[in-house]
C-alpha cells in the first residue's frame, strides 16, 4: 500500500523561507521520479517542479525557479522542498507526487 507523505508548512511572512518534507512507501522510491504540486485558493493544481529518481537533476515551473529548490535522499524514502523569499501567490496547499499517488498536502501561507 502507498503511503505518501507530507510536513513542514506554515506560516511564514514575505521574503521568508520554508522547507518541506515528504516521505514516501509502498512503491520502489529510488526507482521514480517524485514531483511538487500546489493548488493556491480559487485555482487548479499545479506543478511546481519535479527531480529525477537519482536526484542529478530537477524542473521547476517558470513561478518558482530561482527560488525552489527540490532534493532527496534515496535513503530516507524522502524528497524535500526548499522554498526561499516567498511570496504571498506562493500560498497554497503542496503535494508530494508519484503520479498516480498522492500525499494530504500540507498548507503554506505567506503573509505578513
Amino acid at each position: 500500500q502507498v503511503h505518501i507523505v507530507e510536513s513542514g508548512g506554515g506560516l511564514v511572512q514575505p521574503g521568508g523561507s520554508l522547507r518541506l518534507s515528504c516521505t514516501a512507501t509502498g512503491f520502489s522510491f529510488s526507482d521514480s521520479a517524485m514531483s511538487w504540486y500546489r493548488r493556491a485558493p480559487g485555482k487548479e493544481r499545479e506543478l511546481v517542479g519535479f527531480i529525477a529518481f537519482n536526484g542529478r537533476s530537477a524542473t521547476y515551473a517558470e513561478t518558482v525557479n530561482g527560488r525552489f529548490t527540490i532534493s532527496r535522499d534515496n535513503d530516507k524514502n524522502a524528497v524535500y522542498l526548499q522554498m526561499n523569499r516567498l511570496k504571498p501567490e506562493d500560498t497554497g496547499v503542496y503535494y508530494c507526487s508519484r503520479p498516480p499517488y498522492w500525499g494530504q498536502g500540507t498548507q503554506v501561507t505567506v503573509s505578513s
